[in-house]
């Protein structure tokens, strides 16, 4: 699954949390250009997730992203800029993996 990362200016460790629900960054973008801000914006290509970055976007990039997926019908995830945030967000729409070195791996194959 490809995903449109929208806010910070550094993903830091967003890009693992991420390979843990089987999703690559396909494109980053800050949100600080005023570009960013047109109503009318399309979104790139072969994008099937949308992540919006709440703490680090001004409420009409966020607009404009939002109303860009939903014209395309792409599913939308809105949290702050934070490893645990994305994690609890994803996790509510996305089933993630057990690795064999987990200790919740046991657990589930019970």
């Amino acid at each position: 699954m490809n995903a449109l990362l929208v806010g910070a200016d550094r993903l830091g460790n967003i890009p693992e949390v991420l390979g843990r629900f089987g999703i690559r960054v396909a494109a980053h973008v800050s949100g600080r250009d005023s570009a960013h801000q047109r109503k009318n914006g399309r979104l790139p290509s072969k994008i099937d997730i949308v992540i919006l970055f709440t703490d680090f976007l001004g409420h009409n990039v966020m607009q404009s992203f939002r109303q860009a997926a939903q014209r395309e019908r792409i599913e939308v995830v809105c949290c702050r800029r934070s490893g645990c945030a994305l994690q609890q967000a994803l996790g509510k729409r996305f089933e993630e993996p057990a690795c064999e070195r987990c200790p919740r791996f046991e657990e589930r194959a019970d």
